[in-house]
């Protein structure tokens, strides 16, 4: 794995679960290539900043992405989770 990359562990998180919302948070932890610990903690970020919804389905949880919200930095705010999962999306 290099040693840095252009996106986020935070965007990848929300990268897997765009894509499959019904994924365990192990499965996240493979995908991104971090702890389980580091996923769980990233999805409470995720949560408390209002980008991703959790919803309990019997034992399990499935993760909505709120995808209209503003990106967070202000080189980004006039972006959309949206514009940014929809171009990685396409590739």
């Amino acid at each position: 794995m290099p040693a840095w990359t252009f996106l986020t562990n935070h965007a990848h998180v929300l990268l897997a679960i765009r894509r499959n919302p019904e994924l365990r948070q192990r499965d996240i932890s493979q995908q991104v290539g971090i702890t389980i610990g580091a996923v769980q903690k990233i999805l409470h970020d995720l949560e408390d900043g209002g980008f991703v919804r959790r919803v309990r389905v019997g034992r399990r949880n499935r993760y909505e992405v709120i995808a209209d919200k503003p990106l967070r930095h202000p080189l980004e705010a006039q972006h959309t989770v949206e514009e940014i999962l929809t171009t990685l999306e396409s590739t």
